[in-house]
């Protein structure tokens, strides 16, 4: 037999399976099985994994939102830019925009209280890092991504945008506060 030539026996899938190769098989099933058993036991047990909520929406609903949630909640301004820092009730939704190159508002959240984080872009992929939670995600234009998060320690937290989005990309960043 030659390497240029066809094989002769075009049926290669009839002939019998040595013991060898059906060990092989049978290990790597096995082996794939345990794998996926062990991914849905890492999201239930592990809370490794954000159980998220994703709707579609559209940049002037989303801003709306948000700017009804500025405007009800707004505690104070700060940086050079006057970004509105919102401290909105515990239990409610919160709405933080994306954009070049900027996360709007900043937020002031409660310890140990549950939110509903909505996010969205307001023009390119942008992602969505919180420090240092380890929370990632990604966002996409079009979309509202809904996460529920509690923090339990007092502090400022980072955000991150770790999708490259252009030229000013290191600079996308925010904080979120906890008292």
């Amino acid at each position: 037999m030659s390497a240029i030539l066809p094989p002769a026996e075009r049926l290669w899938w009839k002939h019998p399976l040595d013991r060898v190769e059906g060990t092989w098989i049978v290990i790597s099933l096995i082996w794939c099985l345990t794998m996926f058993a062990m991914m849905v036991g890492w999201h239930i047990y592990g809370k490794q994994n954000l159980s998220t909520e994703t709707y579609k929406t559209t940049p002037e609903l989303f801003s709306t939102k948000t700017q009804a949630m500025v405007d009800k909640y707004t505690v104070r301004t700060e940086t050079e830019a006057n970004i509105p820092v919102v401290a909105p009730p515990a239990g409610g939704d919160v709405y933080m925009i994306a954009r070049l190159w900027n996360f709007w508002p900043i937020l002031e959240l409660e310890k140990d209280k549950t939110y509903r984080l909505h996010l969205t872009s307001m023009d390119y992929n942008h992602g969505f890092s919180l420090q240092p939670e380890n929370i990632n995600i990604q966002v996409v234009p079009g979309y509202e991504h809904v996460i529920k998060i509690t923090p339990n320690k007092s502090g400022t937290y980072s955000v991150v945008c770790n999708e490259y989005c252009g030229i000013n990309h290191h600079t996308m960043v925010s904080r979120i506060y906890v008292k």
